[in-house]
């Protein structure tokens, strides 16, 4: 009797299951990220006020708030992280963090997450031609956004249009129609951590320790569900993303910035398209002036993601965590319209740009020093004066 040869596997039944696994993967890694933000917020509602009093006293002070902001993107390499987080402070449903606070807090992560980049271009730091390039294009996102905070946050201070906007704009989404929509969404995130929420509080001795505890686990499963997604779809995305980039190249400015918008929403991470843009540039693609407008792109489609954690929100204060996202994106919007459109304007970023990479270039060891310093050097260093004075 002789064994007949099994039938060899189908190449294109496997290429129909790559896609379908992936993308259950990826709604799998969503609903992670969106129950850790729910998490987050009954975490620190359960934790009491004695916790959130002592967060919100430091960030009273809008430009310790920017420091933190700063700091906290810096240190998880994201302000996806860091913006979800503060969605979540908003939306606790008992004593939430004032938006006024969160605002600067929101500035200060634009600011941190271009660190990434910076931390790119060391890869040519050996090549000195090389590295002047990438360094330029790495810088100009970090030069873009601290001159947009350095207009808007004294012009949010006094006028706080950003937050009547915002509120305006989030009063009009809710309830169009006269009806009230219950998100399936939200039901399912409350059946998935309501079993969490008792063994934690089996396990614990307290109701405040077991606060803490939800805390940090809500926070660990944010950072992982987003360092997972950014790498799937890296990973699933990235020839196609280099090709759409490249392609953006030479076309318009509002082309150039739109692609930068929807290729930063796909990939949840506005560091993984301006990182992009580093080593193109480093082999000299593409120049400074054809970077710039995909920055700024990402800039505006990176506010995507607190978006997503603004419809994990529950509660009577779930239009604050809608709120505040919406601040983050008409931030973002009108760093954009205030800076772009006069060349004279567009110019101060770019020739800040130019006038660091040169200097890099020169003393290699003043690139290292400008992301230790102003990246974390500075932001510790003022939190530590704050607490001191206090």
């Amino acid at each position: 009797m002789t064994d007949e040869p099994s039938p060899a596997p189908d190449p294109t039944q496997a290429k129909t299951q790559q896609p379908l696994v992936l993308a259950v993967f990826v709604v799998f890694l969503l609903f992670v990220f969106l129950l850790g933000v729910n998490g987050l917020s009954e975490g620190f509602g359960v934790a009491g006020d004695r916790l959130l009093d002592s967060f919100f006293a430091v960030t009273e002070n809008p430009f310790i708030a920017l420091m933190i902001g700063i700091l906290a993107t810096a240190l998880v390499q994201s302000s996806s992280v860091t913006t979800s987080m503060i969605v979540s402070l908003v939306a606790v449903p008992d004593n939430p963090l004032p938006i006024a606070n969160a605002i600067p807090m929101v500035m200060g992560a634009n600011i941190g997450t271009t660190v990434t980049n910076m931390i790119v271009s060391m890869a040519h730091i050996g090549r000195k031609e090389e590295f002047r390039r990438a360094f330029r294009v790495a810088t100009c996102h970090d030069f873009f956004n601290v001159m947009a905070v350095a207009v808007l946050l004294p012009l949010e201070l006094l006028t706080n249009y950003l937050q009547r906007t915002a509120t305006a704009l989030s009063s009009a989404l809710t309830g169009i129609g006269g009806m009230d929509y219950d998100s399936p969404i939200k039901g399912l995130l409350k059946a998935a951590l309501d079993p969490i929420k008792d063994l934690i509080g089996l396990t614990t001795a307290s109701q405040q320790l077991a606060g803490i505890v939800l805390i940090c686990l809500s926070g660990a499963m944010i950072f992982t569900a987003l360092m997972l997604l950014v790498r799937t779809l890296r990973s699933a995305l990235r020839t196609r993303v280099e090709m759409v980039v490249t392609r953006a190249f030479g076309r318009g400015a509002v082309i150039a910035m739109l692609i930068g918008l929807i290729v930063t929403a796909m990939v949840q991470s506005s560091s993984i398209t301006t990182s992009l843009l580093v080593p193109l540039a480093g082999a000299g693609l593409i120049t400074l002036e054809q970077a710039f407008p995909i920055t700024i792109g990402a800039n505006i489609g990176t506010t995507v993601t607190a978006l997503l954690a603004a419809l994990a929100a529950t509660g009577q204060n779930a239009a604050a965590g809608i709120t505040i996202a919406l601040v983050h994106l008409l931030f973002n919007l009108s760093g954009t319209l205030l800076i772009y459109p006069v060349e004279r304007i567009r110019e101060i970023p770019l020739a800040a740009a130019r006038w660091l990479a040169d200097t890099a270039a020169e003393s290699r060891r003043w690139a290292i020093l400008w992301v230790l310093f102003f990246f974390y050097g500075i932001p510790a260093v003022f939190a530590v004066i704050n607490n001191v004075l206090k």
